[in-house]
């Protein structure tokens, strides 16, 4: 059921857009960590860097997103900076529409 509730959070996440990438967090690499402990979530994501002015804004939309899933009773969302984010991240199937290489 843990690792359900998880996916699932992890799905809803995908409606959380980067104004600046225009791209969800989760395909963006935003995303560390999703634990569920019952109905608890916690969330551990980033953003570009810590000065990107969409942090609130990310973090508030995954909050929400998270909240909406169904079996989810609380949601925390932490942003962390630590290790930093890279374009490495980003998921290979939209990488070169973002003007990134791909990794080797």
């Amino acid at each position: 059921m843990t690792d359900h509730l998880v996916e699932r959070v992890r799905e809803a996440l995908r409606v959380v857009i980067d104004p600046e990438l225009g791209e969800n967090i989760v395909d963006l690499g935003f995303i560390y960590d999703i634990a569920a402990s019952g109905g608890a979530v916690r969330i551990k994501m980033t953003a570009t860097t810590p000065g990107c002015p969409a942090t609130s804004f990310l973090r508030e939309g995954a909050q929400a997103a998270a909240s909406a899933v169904p079996g989810v009773v609380s949601a925390d969302v932490a942003m962390i900076f630590e290790p930093a984010w890279t374009p490495d991240l980003i998921a290979s199937s939209i990488r070169a529409s973002l003007g990134f290489a791909a990794v080797n």
